[in-house]
């Protein structure tokens, strides 16, 4: 077996990609094997790369990092998942490690500590960052329901209370009363506000 880590980068911004791929790249025993901009590209890259660890950003097109770190974890037990984003929300925290992601690392992490951070993954270690993992505590966790938090983020985009319904299947009713919860369990004002609430707290 060889010491070298083969690394899969998946980050849908082509500057940072490009960046965390030439600064890791750098390191002696890190080989970057595969470079993706999108979620839903990650497992057919991994299947053909055999990486050893996935440095997968949060916010991507196609499938968001969460879901591409459940799908690896699934399919490709033995690759290592280290969740990378700009956005240091506490509930992104445990979202990624309930999906089987090692370890969870902020973009402005200077690069040697990044790189330590998937040598640490690799060894099947937990890396994660200790002022997320602190403000992850302090928050708690969501006290929203699995369909309050679909209702929340169908209600991202506007649209009427039919309109929800008709998109997750639900009746009007169903959808005012998963509203009003998420209103009165985030202390928001109004749905629009429930909805911020929630993301800026990771909860969607």
């Amino acid at each position: 077996m060889t010491d070298t880590i083969r690394l899969l980068i998946a980050d849908d911004q082509a500057l940072v990609r490009g960046a965390l791929s030439a600064l890791l790249g750098l390191e002696p025993d890190i080989d970057v094997v595969a470079e993706v901009g999108r979620g839903d590209e990650v497992l057919p890259a991994a299947r053909d790369a055999h990486p050893d660890v996935a440095l997968l950003d949060i916010e991507m097109p196609g499938i968001d990092g969460i879901a591409a770190a459940s799908l690896l974890r699934a399919e490709l037990p033995g690759c290592r998942v280290l969740m990378v984003t700009t956005f240091g929300r506490p509930g992104y925290l445990k979202r990624a490690l309930q999906a089987g992601a090692s370890g969870f690392v902020v973009k402005d992490t200077p690069a040697p500590q990044l790189a330590d951070a998937v040598r640490r993954a690799a060894q099947g270690l937990r890396v994660v960052d200790p002022q997320l993992a602190a403000e992850s505590l302090a928050a708690g966790d969501s006290p929203l329901t699995e369909r309050e938090s679909d209702v929340l983020s169908a209600a991202r985009t506007g649209g009427s209370v039919a309109d929800l319904a008709r998109i997750l299947h639900l009746s009007e009713g169903t959808v005012r009363n998963h509203l009003s919860s998420a209103i009165g369990k985030t202390g928001a004002r109004n749905r629009a506000d429930a909805a911020r609430i929630a993301e800026e707290n990771g909860w969607l």
